[in-house]
């Protein structure tokens, strides 16, 4: 039987227990070329360096590359600059322009293209087959090229053709980082999974995050793709049920906060991904669960589950808006909202599939004006249409604003002078998308305060 149709072998090892993968354990520095300085790529870049290897990221973009090669982050991401910096100092960490320079001389690449999602769901693959024809040529003998991007299933089968050689392995190595908490993720992984038809390949590829001491799954190509999708597709449908479970609270006049952490002291249920808020969002888990629609359909399955938790996704963003039209009065046509956040989650500069961002288009498209404050925004948004002000501070959103709308959590908003907030306001009404401010303590100060899922 052909190892691309035997069954999926697993295996773990943790630390230096390395059991049927002996190179899992040995800390020898490897030669890696990174192809893209996106979130995936910067942050593997920064962290393999750290962990020891000589690493070289290329990407297409000159200015991007120049400023990273200064040692000045492209992105917000907490620890991102002191590895980078760190990495820069000690030598092992390089930037150059191009997929090509990046693969050259190194034993070991890794794909971190974007993968965006087509209006069908699935994900097109256009930047991964063009980085692959690029390397191929300039690959070493005995190269392991490695999928990090979120990618179909059958991907690596498709790289391989791209490259068109023998004498190299395309393996599969999905990853599973939080923004915002990306290179903490990368040095301490809750699991390291390296999908291969040659059990050496997928061991060498496994040697690389060995200082890590996180398990390493083995398996086929296929499985460790349907893996990421799988693994993603399940975080989105359990926020959808959390915010379905919100809107249960508000109909019954429960407290979801209370009900959530009586749920989360299950340890089959965990305290991870059950916070409400405006909607699921961000560069993985919208992009995600469509192709994991988009594959089931291709394959014949109806992934209504799935399904389910997409529209869910879709009523709680226009639950969202409709709290805030009905904060406003009724009417959102000529009613200013002050609007705080627009990134997809805190500690990230990323809007991309932002719930935030989504509102905000809505409150829009209704008539609304909006006055934004968000830290990581210093000018005019391109797709935020109509009449839109960014704000430098948090404070001067609220200016004459009729509703304030919180729709990202930065902390830095639990702590501000709401005696001020209020003064500032046209009208002191509040609408808490995140649960992040303190209601009795608003409504002891006179705001009309609405939430998520909370009396």
């Amino acid at each position: 039987m052909s190892p691309r149709h035997a069954r999926s072998r697993a295996a773990t090892a943790t630390g230096t227990e390395a059991g049927e993968l002996p190179a899992r354990s040995a800390r020898r520095s490897a030669k890696v070329g990174v192809v893209g300085a996106g979130y995936v790529g910067l942050a593997t870049s920064v962290s393999l360096a750290y962990l020891g290897h000589e690493v070289c990221c290329g990407d297409i973009d000159r200015a991007k590359v120049t400023k990273l090669a200064r040692g000045e982050p492209t992105i917000v991401e907490e620890g991102i600059e002191e590895k980078l910096r760190e990495g820069l100092a000690s030598g092992r960490l390089r930037f150059v322009e191009g997929a090509a320079r990046a693969a050259a001389g190194a034993a070991f690449v890794f794909l971190c293209v974007p993968t965006p999602r087509r209006d069908d769901g699935s994900a097109d693959t256009a930047a991964l087959e063009a980085a692959a024809s690029e390397i191929g040529p300039h690959l070493e003998h005995g190269a392991v090229v490695v999928n990090k991007s979120t990618v179909p299933v059958g991907s690596t089968l498709l790289v391989e053709r791209m490259i068109g050689r023998a004498d190299v392995s395309v393996v599969s190595n999905p990853e599973f980082l939080r923004e915002g908490s990306a290179v903490y993720d990368c040095l301490h992984p809750d699991r390291v999974v390296v999908g291969a038809d040659d059990p050496g390949s997928a061991a060498r590829v496994g040697s690389l995050f060995a200082g890590t001491g996180a398990p390493l799954i083995v398996t086929d190509a296929a499985t460790a793709e349907t893996i990421k999708y799988a693994s993603n597709a399940f975080l989105a449908t359990k926020l959808s049920f959390v915010n379905s479970v919100a809107s249960l609270c508000e109909a019954v006049g429960a407290d979801v906060r209370d009900v959530l952490l009586g749920m989360a002291y299950d340890r089959r249920i965990g305290f991870e991904y059950l916070r409400p808020g405006p909607g699921w969002g961000g560069s993985c888990l919208p992009k995600d669960t469509r192709a994991l629609v988009y594959l089931a359909r291709q394959a014949g399955y109806d992934f209504e589950l799935l399904h389910a938790a997409i529209e869910a996704n879709d009523r709680q963003l226009h639950q969202v808006v409709e709290k805030i039209r009905v904060a406003a009065g009724g009417e959102l046509s000529e009613r200013v909202v002050a609007v705080w956040g627009l990134t997809f989650k805190a500690g990230t500069d990323d809007r991309r599939e932002s719930p935030a961002l989504e509102v905000s288009r809505r409150l829009l498209a209704a008539g609304a004006s909006l006055k934004v404050y968000d830290p990581t925004v210093k000018e005019q948004i391109p797709g935020l249409d109509g009449s839109v002000e960014i704000c430098r501070d948090a404070y001067g959103a609220c200016g004459g604003a009729h509703v304030l709308a919180v729709l990202t959590e930065w902390e830095e908003l639990r702590w501000l002078d709401f005696a001020k907030v209020k003064d500032l306001l046209a009208s002191p009404c509040v609408v808490d998308a995140r649960n992040l401010l303190d209601p009795a303590a608003l409504r002891r100060m006179g705001f009309a305060y609405t939430g998520i899922g909370r009396p």
